[in-house]
């Protein structure tokens, strides 16, 4: 590294003597001399050189003095490291230039073997510095680059460690979501290439922003869906309750989503979202040459089921029993006890629902009739019934009843 130095002084044998001091460092490449004779000078000679590295400053100078120099470099974006000259060793000026935010102090008349260790000091704190602002940029690089998979705060902290630790495949308890489009497929098949681009490009955006702000971690988008983990890769305790809030923004946001597209002629279908909570085997999937961050395991399988399973029941939230227990003050309603594919115990499933909702009257009717079904009492199908006669809006109250109407009894089902 070659050090710049710009020293700043009315003395008209100064620059000789210090040209002759430090010819050896001069032409080792060690050092790059600038010279000034007073405080507007160096200013301008800063503006011209703005890689210098350190300044070397006296007091007493015409037009604009040292201290006044040190106050204007003080309040430059990029502070440059400097050192006070003066005959004046009173300890009035030394506090003056630390206040001002001097390096270091020398006095006049210059004993040049002080100067030199001070200068060797100056510029080993100068290098300090620029290996800090090295590594603040590779963290800032490194940010921007996660900050595509994962939220804000996440890619701050896995930042501060460029080397990768932390994103390691472990295994992990873990909140997960799975997004998925209705109609998706009929859509792509129709809509013009720049409308779809529009559209996917804007719906996905606000999904991971959402889910960015609940500080989750996208873990893949395919298409229109989208999976999101909780507890990963940070600790995240409250990882169901997150979960759970982030779902009800999302399905929030989709139905606004649709509804505003639907105005322009264009019917974008609801979207769906599972919810697991469990153990899954979580880490950066993709070897040394490509970045895949995800999770694997009977966990995320689950999820992506109970996804799935809206369609047969009409909702558009469904999650797991695991999810609504852990949960902070969980709001919501049981959907049954779901067989899924590959598992041979059943599941109890639950829809979340917004606190308004969740209070209405119909909800605790929904109970009563839930209970009665879950019991075996012949009450039950009569209870629903009055139910959709009255909400027939309720898709999963007129899932129930027709399953009763064709025979089937309790709250266990198989979803194909």
């Amino acid at each position: 590294m070659t050090a710049t130095i710009l020293f700043v002084d009315d003395e008209p044998d100064l620059e000789a003597l210090i040209l002759q001091k430090f010819r050896r460092q001069i032409r080792d490449g060690q050092l790059a001399l600038i010279f000034a004779r007073d405080g507007l000078e160096a200013l301008e000679a800063l503006e011209q050189n703005p890689h210098v590295d350190m300044v070397v400053s006296d007091i007493n100078m015409p037009r604009m003095d040292g201290l006044s120099l040190l106050a204007k470099l003080q309040e430059a974006q990029e502070k440059k490291s400097t050192i006070i000259v003066s005959a004046y060793g009173d300890m009035s000026n030394i506090r003056t230039a630390m206040n001002r935010g001097a390096f270091d102090f020398l006095t006049k008349p210059i004993d040049f073997a002080d100067l030199e260790a001070t200068i060797e000091k100056t510029v080993r704190h100068v290098e300090m510095l620029r290996e800090v602002r090295r590594r603040q940029m590779e963290a800032e690089r490194a940010h921007a680059s996660l900050s595509r998979f994962f939220s804000p705060e996440i890619a701050r902290r896995l930042a501060a460690n460029v080397d990768g630790d932390g994103i390691e495949v472990q295994w992990r308890d873990v909140a997960t979501l799975f997004t998925d489009i209705t109609g998706f497929t009929s859509l792509v098949e129709t809509a013009p290439p720049q409308t779809l681009g529009e559209l996917l490009n804007e719906y996905v955006g606000g999904m991971t922003e959402i889910v960015f702000a609940h500080e989750g971690t996208v873990a893949k988008i395919i298409g229109d869906a989208i999976q999101v983990l909780f507890n990963a890769p940070g600790d995240q305790p409250d990882y169901a309750t997150r979960a759970v809030a982030c779902a009800h923004a999302l399905d929030a946001w989709a139905e606004d989503f649709s509804a505003r597209w639907k105005t322009r002629g264009v019917n974008f279908g609801a979207t769906r979202i599972g919810a697991h909570a469990g153990p899954a085997l979580v880490g950066n999937f993709g070897g040394n040459r490509f970045f895949d961050y995800t999770a694997y395991g009977d966990t995320i399988n689950i999820a992506a089921r109970l996804e799935a399973a809206n369609k047969h029941l009409g909702t558009r939230i469904c999650v797991s029993a695991s999810v609504a227990n852990g949960a902070e003050n969980f709001r919501g309603r049981p959907v049954g006890d779901l067989m899924l594919r590959g598992r041979s115990e059943p599941l109890r499933a639950f829809e979340p629902l917004p606190q308004a909702r969740f209070e209405a009257p119909a909800t605790a009717q929904y109970a009563e009739a839930f209970a009665k079904m879950e019991a075996g009492d012949a009450a039950a199908m009569p209870s629903f019934a009055a139910l959709v006669g009255m909400h027939a809006d309720d898709p999963l109250a007129g899932f129930h009843l027709k399953r009763l109407l064709n025979g089937a009894k309790g709250t266990r089902m198989q979803l194909e």
